[in-house]
């Protein structure tokens, strides 16, 4: 048998039209989407990382909606897999704060003018991760009505049953007694904790941990704090580029993230430890 190295071979570099990684990524679509709108050199890493989160937020709410359909169909391993993606892939928006954290209030105005109205409570990938979540407002439809694709898009989505509300119907059909106000709820409001949702969960707790449903609730978990590290990096970056200064697109800023970091995502699935 020969041991004779060889050079390995060249690869395929002669294609009738655009290359098959172009034609399957659009990669000269994403890298000629930046028009930066003033001269400061540092806009460019605020438009790419805000360009690549709205792709991270479309990525889970990619995985978000699998993981619904699939507890609406009673496969939670088909939603447990959608779930522990989605947690890599906050992971991964989670990072990209990291870019923007450093700003000082002179590297940020330098460019803040820019913007306009402009500001990040108006992406509509974002609020269909919100909705997905059970934070529904049909006010925030409105800054969208001049897009009848992405309106439409996010009035179907406000009015679907969100991810927790699959994950509550299905501790009912698990036997769980969840009350008719719960699973009947009009989905479109946001989704209130309920004593009766706690004790649901406290009891899964407080049985095997290998258990489908206990599993099903440590990935949510796992879910929820990362979304809670994303509201509060948001927070911190945004406080150190501009302080208490009212944000863009006439919000209150910090007061408004401060607000929204307080919020438990899958309350119950927090409150139900204390009884364990």
């Amino acid at each position: 048998m020969s041991h004779e190295a060889h050079e390995p071979e060249t690869p395929h570099l002669d294609f009738h039209g655009t290359t098959p990684y172009e034609d399957y990524v659009k990669a000269d679509v994403l890298t000629h989407l930046q028009h930066t709108l003033s001269d400061d050199p540092g806009e460019m890493v605020f438009l790419v990382t805000t360009q690549v989160m709205e792709l991270w937020f479309t990525v889970i709410v990619h995985e978000w909606e699998t993981a619904s359909h699939a507890l609406r169909g009673h496969d939670v391993p088909t939603a447990l897999h959608a779930l522990k993606r989605s947690v890599r892939e906050l992971e991964a928006l989670n990072a990209s704060w990291r870019p923007l954290a450093q700003l000082t209030p002179a590297q940020f105005n330098s460019y803040r003018g820019a913007l306009g109205e402009g500001s990040g409570f108006q992406s509509a990938m974002y609020r269909r991760m919100e909705f997905l979540l059970g934070d529904k407002s049909a006010s925030m439809l409105v800054p969208h009505r001049g897009a009848p694709r992405v309106h439409a898009e996010l009035e179907k989505a406000l009015h679907e049953p969100s991810l927790y509300d699959e994950v509550v119907r299905l501790l009912a059909r698990r036997g769980y007694d969840i009350p008719g106000y719960v699973l009947h709820r009009d989905v479109a409001e946001r989704y209130e904790p309920s004593p009766e949702v706690e004790a649901a969960w406290t009891a899964v707790y407080s049985g095997d941990e290998s258990d489908e449903l206990a599993r099903l609730g440590e990935a949510l978990s796992d879910v929820a704090e990362l979304v809670w590290r994303w509201r509060n990096d948001h927070l911190v970056a945004t406080r150190r580029a501009m302080g208490a200064k009212t944000g863009t697109g006439g919000s209150a800023g910090v007061a408004w993230l401060e607000k929204r970091a307080q919020k438990n995502v899958f309350p119950e699935l927090w409150t139900a430890r204390s009884h364990v």
